[in-house]
C-alpha cells in the first residue's frame, strides 16, 4: 500500500512538471525586453515591423538583441521602416542558441537560417548567420555576404526558456549588403476613396466630417488595420450616433481602428481583446473588443453587438480595410445589453473588468515573466486531469 502511495506521488510530481513545462513554453518577446530598458528601441522596432508578433507565434527562436546606442546607429541611417524589417529579421534566428549552445558550437563554427532568409527577399544565401567561436572566448557572428568579417559579438544572455526562446545581446547591428537594400514602399493607398467606391461611403465620410481621417492615414506607413460597416447599416445607425457628443463620435469613429496590420489569418488565429486607437490608458476608457474565430468567419465582440467581417477591401501589408455587418458600439458609450442587440439604448459603460491579466499583441493574457497564462479550457489542462484520474483511479 506504501509502495502503491510512492508511485502516485511521483506520478502525481511528474505531471505536475509536464504540466508547469507546457506553460512556460510559450512566451511574449515584447514582455522579456519590456524588463530591459536598454533594449527599448529594439522592442519597439520589433513591433513596428510586425516581428514581435512572428517571433511569438514560433516554438523554437533566437532573438539578438541589440541596446539603444547600437540602435541609434542603424536609426542613423534613415532606412524605412521596410527595410529596417529585413535588417532586424536577419536577428532572429530559426533555432535555439543559448549561451551554453554557442560556446559549444560543433567544430567552432555553423551557419543558421534567419527570418530574412525565411521571407524570401534575401537573395542567394545572404539570409544566413555565420556564428563562429574565436580567440578568447569570443563568439562573432557575420552573414554570408559579408566576406568573413564578424561585424557582432555575444555580450550577454538575456533570457533562455529551453528550448523555446534565447533571447541574446549582440554587441552591435550584424551589417548585411542584402538587408539593408532599399525596399520599396507599397501604392500610395487613398483610403477615402478606396472605403468610398467599395460599399462603405457613409463611413468614409464621418471620418472626413469630424476631419479625423488624418489620424487614419498618418498610421498607414507603420501598420493600420480599419474595419469600415457597410452604407446600409451606417445609415441605420446615424440616429444614434448623432445623439452622441463630439467627442463620443471621434472615439466611436476610432474604435474602428486598429494601429497595426492584421491580415486575415492573422485575425483568424486570435481569441482574445484587442486594442483599438481610441484605447487610451484610463482603467474605464478600455475601448477594446474581443475577437472570435467561428470557423470560417471572423467576429468581432463588444459587449453590445457582434459583428462579422463580410469582406476585404485591402490586404497588403502594411494596410488592411475589412468589411464588417455592424457599427461596432463599445460599451463605454453604450449600455451593455445581450449580444447581437440592434436595440442597445445609448447610456453610460457599465465599467465592468474584462480580466486581471495584461493582453499581448495576440490578444492572450500573459503574466510579467513573459509566459503565457494558459485558458483553463486548453488541452493540457484537460490531459492533466484525466492523468491524475488514472493515477488514483
Amino acid at each position: 500500500m506504501m509502495l502503491s502511495l510512492e508511485k502516485s506521488s511521483i506520478s502525481l510530481f511528474l505531471l505536475l512538471f509536464l504540466a508547469i513545462t507546457t506553460i512556460s513554453s510559450a512566451h511574449n518577446i515584447s514582455l522579456i525586453l519590456a524588463k530591459h530598458p536598454e533594449f527599448s528601441t529594439f522592442n519597439r522596432y520589433l513591433t513596428l515591423t510586425h516581428l514581435a508578433s512572428e517571433i511569438n507565434r514560433r516554438q523554437t527562436i533566437t532573438v539578438c538583441a541589440v541596446n539603444n546606442a547600437a540602435m541609434g546607429d542603424l536609426l542613423d541611417k534613415h532606412m524605412s521602416i521596410y527595410t529596417l524589417k529585413n535588417v532586424l529579421s536577419l536577428h532572429v534566428f530559426a533555432d535555439y542558441f543559448g549561451s551554453k549552445q554557442l560556446h559549444r558550437i560543433t567544430k567552432g563554427t555553423t551557419l543558421t537560417a534567419t527570418l530574412f532568409q525565411a521571407t524570401g527577399e534575401a537573395p542567394g544565401t545572404s539570409g544566413y548567420v555565420n556564428i563562429t567561436n574565436m580567440k578568447g572566448k569570443k563568439v562573432g557572428f557575420a552573414t554570408e555576404d559579408n566576406d568573413g568579417h564578424f561585424s557582432s559579438n555575444f555580450v550577454k544572455s538575456i533570457q533562455e526558456i529551453p528550448y523555446n526562446i534565447s533571447v541574446i545581446q549582440l554587441s552591435n547591428i550584424i551589417t548585411s549588403p542584402a538587408a539593408e537594400a532599399p525596399v520599396a514602399a507599397p501604392a500610395d493607398v487613398d483610403l477615402i476613396d478606396l472605403m468610398s467606391k467599395k460599399g462603405c461611403k457613409e463611413f468614409a465620410k464621418l471620418l472626413q466630417n469630424t476631419q479625423i481621417s488624418k489620424q487614419f492615414i498618418d498610421l498607414m506607413e507603420n501598420g493600420l488595420t480599419v474595419f469600415c460597416p457597410i452604407d446600409k447599416v451606417v445609415n441605420n445607425f446615424l440616429p444614434k450616433y448623432k445623439n452622441l457628443t463630439k467627442n463620443g463620435q471621434i472615439s466611436l469613429l476610432l474604435y474602428h481602428g486598429i494601429p497595426d496590420y492584421h491580415s486575415l489569418g492573422m485575425l483568424r488565429s486570435k481569441n482574445g481583446f484587442i486594442n483599438t486607437m481610441a484605447t487610451t490608458k484610463g482603467k474605464n476608457n478600455k475601448y477594446d473588443f474581443s475577437i472570435k474565430n467561428d470557423g470560417d468567419n471572423v467576429k468581432l465582440e463588444t459587449n453590445v453587438v457582434t459583428a462579422k467581417i463580410t469582406g476585404t477591401l485591402l490586404d497588403e501589408e502594411p494596410i488592411a480595410v475589412y468589411k464588417i455587418d455592424k457599427v461596432l458600439q463599445p460599451s463605454e458609450l453604450f449600455k451593455s445589453q445581450s449580444i447581437n442587440s440592434d436595440n442597445s439604448a445609448m447610456g453610460p459603460s457599465s465599467g465592468a473588468d474584462n480580466g486581471d491579466g495584461d493582453s499581448n499583441d495576440d490578444g492572450e493574457t500573459t503574466n510579467n515573466n513573459g509566459g503565457m497564462i494558459m485558458n483553463v479550457n486548453g488541452g493540457w489542462f484537460v490531459t492533466f486531469v484525466l492523468s491524475i484520474g488514472l493515477v488514483f483511479g
